[in-house]
C-alpha cells in the first residue's frame, strides 16, 4: 500500500480534536490568553495533569504558545497561535450544524433525566 495514498488529513484532525478536554481548551483561549488556574476553572471538571498533559500536546502540534512570565511568583499563561485560532471556523462550523440538526433542548433534557436517575 501506498502510505500517501491512505494519508488522510481529516482522520489526522479527528485524531488530535477528538481527545478529551482539547476542544474545551481551544474554545477557552478563543478569548484569550489564560493562566493555568484560570484555564482549569474555564473548562471545568479537568484534574490538572490532565490539563497539564493537553496542553503540552496543543503546544508540541503549534495550536497553542506558552508564556512563562519573569514575576515572583513565575506565572504561565498560555494562548493560542494562529492555527489554533483557525479552529474558530471548526467551533462556527459544528455550532451552526447543531443547531440545525440537534434539538438542542431535548439532549439537554435527557441530560438532566439521566442525572437526576443517578443522583
Amino acid at each position: 500500500m501506498d502510505a500517501e495514498r491512505d494519508y488522510c488529513p481529516v482522520h489526522e484532525a479527528i485524531q488530535v480534536l477528538q481527545e478529551k478536554w482539547t476542544m474545551h481548551i481551544v474554545r477557552a483561549l478563543l478569548d484569550g490568553p489564560l493562566g493555568f488556574n484560570e484555564l482549569g476553572r474555564a473548562v471545568g471538571g479537568c484534574n490538572p495533569a490532565t490539563l497539564k498533559v493537553r496542553l503540552d500536546h496543543l503546544e508540541d502540534l503549534g495550536l497553542l504558545q506558552r508564556t512563562v512570565h519573569s514575576q515572583m511568583p513565575p506565572r504561565t499563561s498560555y494562548e493560542l497561535a494562529p492555527a489554533g485560532v483557525d479552529l474558530q471556523r471548526v467551533i462556527d462550523a459544528i455550532d451552526a450544524w447543531a443547531r440545525e440538526h440537534l434539538d438542542i433542548v431535548a439532549i439537554a433534557e435527557v441530560d438532566e433525566e439521566s442525572s437526576a436517575a443517578v443522583g
